[in-house]
């Protein structure tokens, strides 16, 4: 089995432009950091946690199957007229965190939480915030510091 690490991209479909965007910077920081990489899609947001604890269970599940060495996940809620956007990104991210915390991952976050759609593309677009090559940095880094506590066999 490779020592590469292995990463599972989740992404929200919800806004497909800043989605894409944040995948490609994802990808180029994941191979940039010689890892490969699996890419699931989701609906949106509030659909992240549930995804990740997915791929959890399926390892617990299924042996053999080769573990995810941390997670990449990328999304964008954007403000509106109603609390819609409060409660979305709140509970998403605490979701997350819980996750993060109860199974000891590695995690990038590349979720946005915006106030505008163009904010939000400035953020995601490769060539200006670059949000998702960030995520997917700060995910490596924690397999790394993850893998610093694993005494050498």
């Amino acid at each position: 089995m490779s020592d590469e690490p292995y990463l599972l991209i989740i992404d929200s479909r919800f806004y497909e432009d800043i989605a894409d965007e944040l995948v490609k910077g994802a990808i180029a920081a994941i191979e940039a950091g010689e890892a490969s990489y699996t890419r699931v899609s989701v609906p949106g947001a509030f659909e992240i946690p549930a995804a990740v604890r997915f791929a959890v269970r399926s390892m617990e599940l299924v042996g053999g199957r080769r573990r995810y060495d941390g997670y990449v996940l990328l999304g964008c809620v954007i403000r509106g007229e109603t609390d819609h956007y409060e409660r979305i990104s709140q509970e998403s991210i605490r979701a997350i965190s819980d996750l993060t915390v109860q199974y000891s991952l590695a995690v990038g976050l590349g979720v946005l939480t915006c106030d505008t759609h163009e904010q939000a593309i400035v953020r995601a677009a490769v060539n200006q915030g670059n949000k998702g090559g960030a995520a997917a940095e700060a995910a490596l880094h924690m397999i790394r510091v993850k893998r610093s506590f694993v005494p050498p066999r």
